[in-house]
C-alpha cells in the first residue's frame, strides 16, 4: 500500500506542477494580448494598493454583506492559504506514517492553529454547499444569482475542498493514534473523537490507513491542480489567484470601485486627443483584445458567484443582460480565441489580417472559427454579446459594487457602445434623436436656451444670473448648476424652484448660468458618444472657469479652488461636474443639494416646523447613493421634517434598485420585459406609503410615470402588481422641505451655529 501511495501521488504531483507552470505561463501570455494602460494608472501608490488588498481580503469586504455566505467563505479562503503545511505533512507521511513537520510540528500553537482552521474550511465549504443547492439555477422567475454559472466546476471545486478537508482530519485522527494520545489534548481538540475512533486499531494498521489517507489527499489536491491548469478559463477556480492582483490592480489605489466617472478613452495606452486623433487610434472596443490587461484579467477573474445577477436591474425585469453573463462570454471567447492571437492572427486598422496563412498553419480550427465571431452582434450573426445585452444596461453599479473581485463591468460595457456609436453608428435610434438635439441645442430636448431660465419668472424672488445680476461667482456662494431637467422638464422644475426658495429662505447666496451652459454630456458619454461628451464638456468648463473670472490665457487671474462651489439638484450633472470634468481641466467642489440643504438645516437657517403627514419612502439614485456614496442627507433631511414616518425599501442604499434612467437608458424605448421604474414602483407600493420621495429630476420623472400608470390602471380595476392610493405623491425631498419651512429664520439664531462645518464637496 506504501509503495502503491508514494507512486500514484508523486505521478500527479509531476504532473499537476508541470501543467500548473504551463497554465501560469499561458495566463502571462493571455494578459499581455491586451492593450496598455496609461503610465502609472494601474500601479500609482504601491504602499496604498497593498493595504488595500490586505483590506479586502481579510475583511472580505464585500462577502461579509451576504451574513454567513462571507462568514463560511472568509474560513474557506484563509484555509487555503494557510493550510499548504499539510500538504508537506502528507508527503512525509507517505514515507514514514507518524511523520511531523520539524520545529513547527509538534509546537502546540500551530497544532492548535489547523485543527481550527481545518475545521472551519470543512464547516465552510459545507454551508457554502448547502446555500448552492437551495439556490438551484432551476429556481422560478431568475431568482437564482447561479443561473447560468457553470455549475459543473462548481461543484467539482466544493467537493474537492470538503474531501481535502476531511482528509485533514482523518491524518490528525491517525497521528494522535499513532503517538498514543489517551487522553484529551488541546493539540487535537477538534479531531480527539476521531483518535477515539482509531485507537483499538495496530500500528500496522494505523500506518496504512495514514498511507491511504495521505494518497487520497495529495491525489485530490493534484487531480484539482490538474483539472483547473487544462481549464484555464476555470474562473470558480482560478479567481483564489487571480483576485489577487486584480483587486491590486483595482482602478483606485484608495479600495474605492470603480465608480463614478468614466475612464477617459485610450488608444495603445495613451489617452485619445480629441484635437487631433492620431490616424492609427482606436476608437472602443471592437475585438476583445482591444480590451486592456486588465480587462483580460477581469474577465478570468469572475468566480461565477452571480452577485451582480442577483443585483442587476435589467436581470431582474426579464431582460438579457447579465453582468455575469457578460463577463463569462467575454472570458470564455477571449481564452478560446487566444491561440488565434498568439499566432499572429489579428486585423489591421483597414481590416487586413496580420499574420500570413503558413503562421496561422498551426492554430486549431476552433480558435479559427472563434477569430471570425464579432464581440458585438445578435444570434444569427454569431455574436459574443447580443446588441440587446449591451444596451439593456443603466451604468446603474449595483454590479461593481457587489463584486467580490472588483471586476469593473461600467467601463468594459461603455468600451464596446463606443465603438458602436462612433464606429458603426449602431445604436437604438430614439437615442439619436437625443444626440442630435445635444449637437444642435445643448440639451436633450432640443428647447431654446432662452427657455433655461423661463423658470425664474415662477418664483417671487429674483433669481441672479452671472453677467447679468452678478458679474462673476466669486461674488456668490454657490453657482446653482441647474441642468438640463431642472431647466426644461415640468416636473423637475418644481424640485429647482423649491431648492430656490429654500436657498432664497436661507440667506444663501447664490447665482445661475444664464442659459449659455449646455448639458453637461453625461448620457452622450455614458450611450458611447465620447466626441460630444468632450465637445459639451469642453465647452461648459471654459464658461465655468470664465463665470469665476479666470482667463485660460493669464494663470494670474485664477481664483483659488475653495471659490469654485457649485451645488446641483441632478446627480448625474453632479456626477459629471465633480468627477468627470476635472478630466477636462474643470477643478470644481461640487455637492449635492441635499447635502447642502441637510447642512442649512443643521445651521438653523432653514427650520422645518409644519408637519407633512404620512409613511415615506425614500429611494436612491443610483448616481447620487453608488456612484457617490451620499446616502444620509436626503434621509436625515426627512427625519427632519415633522409628521413623516419613514420607512426602507427592501432594496436601498448600496444594494438600491435603479429607476431605468441612467446610461442614456431615459431616451431609450424598454422594449424587452418588465419595465424597470414599474419594478421599483412596485416594490415601493409593498409598503403602502403615501410619498415615494428621490432626489434626482430623473428618477423622479420615472416613478411618477410609473405611479401615474398605476392610478390609471386602478381606475380601470386592473392595477397589476400593487395598488397606488390616489394621493400617492413622488416628490423631492427639496419639495418636503419647502411645504414644512414656511417662514423665513431668525437671523439671531445664525451665531449659535455659526461654526456648523460645511458639508463636505466631492473634490
Amino acid at each position: 500500500m506504501q509503495l502503491a501511495a508514494i507512486i500514484v501521488s508523486l505521478v500527479l504531483t509531476v504532473v499537476g506542477v508541470a501543467l500548473l507552470a504551463r497554465a501560469i505561463g499561458q495566463f502571462v501570455r493571455f494578459f499581455r494580448l491586451g492593450q496598455p494602460v496609461p503610465a502609472g494608472h494601474r500601479t500609482d501608490n504601491p504602499y496604498q494598493r497593498s493595504v488595500t488588498l490586505v483590506r479586502e481580503f481579510l475583511g472580505h469586504t464585500r462577502m461579509n454583506r451576504w451574513g454567513i455566505v462571507g462568514f463560511a467563505h472568509w474560513f474557506v479562503a484563509v484555509g487555503f492559504l494557510t493550510l499548504p503545511p499539510t500538504i508537506v505533512t502528507a508527503y512525509g507521511q507517505l514515507f514514514q506514517a507518524d511523520w511531523t513537520l520539524p520545529v513547527i510540528g509538534g509546537f502546540l500553537p500551530y497544532e492548535m492553529y489547523i485543527e481550527f482552521i481545518g475545521a472551519m474550511t470543512t464547516l465552510g465549504i459545507a454551508v457554502l454547499m448547502v446555500i448552492r443547492l437551495l439556490n438551484l439555477p432551476s429556481r422560478p422567475g431568475r431568482k437564482s444569482r447561479f443561473a447560468g454559472s457553470k455549475m459543473g466546476q462548481a461543484y467539482f471545486v466544493e467537493y474537492v475542498i470538503l474531501t481535502i478537508g476531511l482528509a485533514i482530519y482523518v491524518l490528525r485522527g491517525l497521528e494522535g493514534a499513532l503517538h498514543h494520545v489517551d487522553h484529551y489534548e488541546a493539540a487535537y481538540f477538534a479531531s480527539y473523537p476521531l483518535i477515539l475512533l482509531f485507537k483499538g486499531l495496530s500500528v500496522t494498521t494505523l500506518q496504512t490507513l495514514v498511507y491511504l489517507a495521505a494518497m487520497i489527499k495529495l491525489s485530490t489536491t493534484m487531480i484539482w491542480m490538474i483539472t483547473v491548469s487544462l481549464n484555464i478559463n476555470m474562473g470558480v477556480a482560478w479567481h483564489r489567484f487571480l483576485a489577487f492582483p486584480n483587486i491590486w490592480f483595482k482602478r483606485d489605489a484608495d479600495g474605492s470601485t470603480a465608480l463614478g466617472e468614466l475612464q477617459p478613452m485610450t488608444s495603445g495606452g495613451k489617452p485619445i486627443d480629441w484635437e487631433d486623433p492620431g490616424e492609427d487610434d482606436t476608437f472602443g472596443v471592437s475585438q476583445v483584445e482591444q480590451f486592456s490587461w486588465k480587462g483580460l484579467l477581469d474577465f478570468s477573474t469572475c468566480t461565477e458567484c452571480g452577485r451582480c445577477q442577483s443585483q442587476c436591474p435589467a436581470w431582474n425585469t426579464g431582460k438579457p443582460l447579465s453582468p455575469k453573463l457578460l463577463i463569462m462570454s467575454l472570458r470564455d471567447h477571449a481564452h478560446a480565441k487566444a491561440p488565434y492571437l498568439l499566432a499572429g492572427g489579428g486585423k489591421s486598422m483597414e481590416g487586413e489580417e496580420k499574420a500570413s496563412a503558413e503562421q496561422l498553419a498551426d492554430v486549431p480550427a476552433a480558435a479559427l472559427a472563434e477569430a471570425e465571431r464579432p464581440l458585438v452582434g445578435t444570434l444569427e450573426e454569431n455574436g459574443v454579446i447580443d446588441p440587446d445585452v449591451l444596451w439593456s444596461c443603466t451604468t446603474c453599479g449595483a454590479c461593481v459594487e457587489q463584486c467580490p473581485v472588483d471586476i469593473e463591468h461600467i467601463d468594459h460595457i461603455v468600451d464596446m457602445r463606443r465603438y458602436q456609436v462612433m464606429i458603426e453608428s449602431a445604436f437604438p435610434s430614439e437615442a439619436g434623436t437625443m444626440l442630435k438635439n445635444l449637437e444642435k441645442k445643448g440639451n436633450p430636448w432640443g428647447l431654446a436656451k432662452k427657455q433655461r431660465v423661463e423658470w425664474t419668472k415662477e418664483v417671487d424672488f429674483e433669481v441672479p444670473i452671472v453677467g447679468k445680476d452678478v458679474e462673476d461667482l466669486t461674488e456668490v456662494d454657490y453657482l446653482y448648476w441647474v441642468g438640463c431637467a431642472g431647466a426644461l422638464e415640468d416636473r423637475a422644475k418644481k424640485t429647482t424652484k423649491a431648492f430656490a426658495e429654500l436657498l432664497h429662505i436661507a440667506g444663501v447666496k447664490f447665482a445661475i448660468m444664464g442659459g449659455d451652459e449646455k448639458c453637461t454630456g453625461d448620457s452622450a458619454r455614458r450611450l458611447g458618444n465620447e466626441p460630444l461628451f468632450q465637445q459639451l464638456g469642453q465647452e461648459n468648463v471654459a464658461m465655468l472657469n470664465m463665470a469665476y473670472g479666470e482667463d485660460d490665457d493669464d494663470p494670474e487671474t485664477k481664483k483659488p479652488k475653495s471659490a469654485k462651489k457649485i451645488v446641483a439638484t441632478c446627480p448625474h450633472c453632479f456626477n459629471t461636474i465633480a468627477n468627470e470634468y476635472p478630466q477636462l481641466g474643470g477643478e470644481f467642489e461640487v455637492i449635492h443639494h441635499t447635502q447642502l440643504l441637510q447642512h442649512l438645516i443643521d445651521e438653523g437657517k432653514l427650520i422645518p416646523v409644519t408637519p407633512v403627514e404620512g409613511l415615506i419612502t425614500y429611494h436612491d439614485p443610483c448616481y447620487l447613493g453608488r456612484h457617490n456614496k451620499v446616502y444620509t442627507p436626503p434621509r436625515e433631511i426627512m427625519t427632519a421634517v415633522p409628521g413623516l414616518r419613514q420607512q426602507e425599501m427592501h432594496r436601498h442604499k448600496e444594494r438600491g434598485f435603479c429607476c431605468g434612467a441612467g446610461g442614456a437608458r431615459m431616451w431609450m424605448e424598454e422594449r424587452i420585459g418588465k419595465r424597470i421604474n414599474t419594478e421599483r414602483v412596485d416594490e415601493a407600493l409593498s409598503l403602502n406609503p403615501d410619498i415615494i420621495s428621490t432626489a434626482c429630476p430623473f428618477c423622479l420623472v420615472m416613478l411618477t410615470d410609473s405611479v401615474n400608470g398605476k392610478k390609471a390602471e386602478s381606475d380601470g380595476g386592473s392595477a397589476a402588481g400593487g395598488q397606488a392610493k390616489e394621493s400617492l405623491q413622488v416628490v423631492d425631498v427639496a419639495q418636503l422641505l419647502l411645504d414644512s419651512v414656511k417662514t423665513p429664520v431668525d437671523p439671531a439664531g445664525d451665531e449659535e451655529s455659526a461654526d456648523a462645518p460645511e458639508p463636505e464637496p466631492v473634490k
